[in-house]
């Protein structure tokens, strides 16, 4: 990691920049995709799955026999842990269920209904890390929602199958409507329909650069997607109350999920800053995705700042994905913060944590989105209703603002509307 010795506040939005990767051969490519599935439906979906896997299954859809027969092989210990996961995200995302509202006053009844989206999408990653956890993230606010129908696609392995684990968990989520079929084929495909696929409402989940693209692209054709996001990112603020081992543990579980995830140290502290490198490089050593992280590192940095004042205006600068907090008086620190996908706060609150079991959702708003996107939750999964009913005395009550202001719009038969109702 590049230590970056008190930059100047002009220097700050740099700092603060992404990686930049051209994607001008990836847009061509998902571009083509997204147009033939839409044109020509399975026949091209299959065409498109030979061309990139070199072989097509006969049936995408993942048959009742194979997510039971999944249920026998994944190990006892992960169906506890995804099971304990399950009831601690429950519990925090049933409180999240919006109410409904309404206000009547002088004849005029205004109301809000949340009402459940029918038919949700969700891509599963299923490469290198089978993100199986993710499946919680997602499956379990639906559920919540109310969501009637819930659709997976998550790509398969070079033998056909599907991680146990993906199964498993979609299972015990109550999904069985499960597709082999991966990347942006498959985001295509959950947007337009293909014949054997049916289109969803919206789509939800992460994936790479592929993926992404695709779901920018259809959300400019007015699919709805669940954000924009990017690759991963974490950055932690510290002084010297902080464990240098534990801070250097959460850049890396944060850089070993690729090679473009980006983690950041903020800090007042120069000792802290040079006994956390040097844990990066013993930690790193032990790492299995140990290239994985080493290439994320390259692209990461320490920021080393004059005063507490400057790390949380730095800090809401860069708006984290997720953003570690390990310093003293962490929450008076977290008030302040106004920009942050997900807060950790202290010194035994880990990244982690909140990736599987804390109970809060892993799937948050990347590349700065964390300004304005928030992360997942039970009411993304839903859509508001306004309902409003006038009574005649109601009507004349508003008669004059709603006339006087079409008028001066321009649009005469809004205001004839209501004259007409009322003469």
């Amino acid at each position: 990691m590049k230590t970056v010795f008190r930059p100047s506040r002009e220097d700050w939005p740099s700092l603060c920049r992404r990686a930049e990767q051209d994607d001008a051969v990836i847009s061509g490519r998902v571009r083509e995709i997204l147009s033939r599935i839409k044109l020509g439906g399975e026949p091209s979906m299959r065409e498109i799955v030979k061309e990139i896997e070199g072989a097509v299954p006969a049936d995408f859809r993942v048959s009742e026999a194979e997510i039971l027969a999944a249920g026998e092989v994944v190990p006892q210990g992960v169906k506890e842990a995804v099971r304990e996961a399950k009831k601690r995200i429950e519990a925090f995302h049933r409180l999240q269920k919006p109410e409904d509202i309404s206000l009547e006053e002088n004849g005029i009844i205004c109301r809000r209904r949340f009402v459940p989206i029918e038919r949700v999408g969700l891509y599963i990653p299923g490469g290198s890390a089978p993100l199986f956890s993710t499946i919680l993230m997602l499956a379990v606010p639906a559920s919540l929602a109310g969501c009637r129908e819930t659709v997976l696609c998550t790509p398969q392995r070079r033998d056909g199958s599907i991680a146990p684990e993906i199964l498993f968990t979609a299972s015990l989520c109550g999904i069985r409507e499960i597709y082999r079929l991966g990347g942006a084929q498959a985001i295509a495909a959950m947007a337009y329909g293909t014949g054997s696929i049916r289109p969803v409402d919206k789509i939800f989940g992460p994936g790479n650069r592929y993926v992404m693209k695709a779901k920018q692209l259809l959300c400019a054709e007015g699919v709805a997607i669940d954000m924009p996001a990017g690759p991963s990112e974490v950055m932690v603020l510290a002084d010297e109350s902080a464990d240098p081992s534990f801070v250097a543990s959460d850049l890396l579980s944060q850089a070993e999920h690729g090679p473009d995830s980006q983690v950041m140290l903020v800090t007042c502290s120069e000792s802290l800053s040079e006994a956390v490198s040097r844990e990066v490089d013993r930690q790193l050593a032990l790492l299995p995705r140990r290239s994985i992280a080493d290439s994320a590192l390259e692209n990461s940095r320490a920021v080393i700042l004059d005063s507490r004042e400057e790390i949380v205006d730095f800090a809401n600068c860069y708006a984290a994905e997720h953003l570690i907090i390990s310093m003293e008086d962490p929450w008076g620190v977290a008030d302040r913060i106004r920009a942050a996908g997900s807060i950790f706060i202290g010194n035994y609150s880990p990244e982690s944590a909140g990736d599987y079991a804390s109970g809060t959702n892993h799937t948050l708003p990347t590349m700065g989105c964390a300004r304005a996107f928030s992360g997942i939750g039970t009411e993304s999964f839903m859509h508001g209703i306004t309902y409003q009913e006038l009574s005649r005395s109601g009507l004349r009550s508003i008669s004059d603002a709603i006339i006087e202001m079409a008028e001066a719009e321009g649009l005469q038969a809004h205001a004839e509307a209501v004259r007409t109702r009322l003469s």
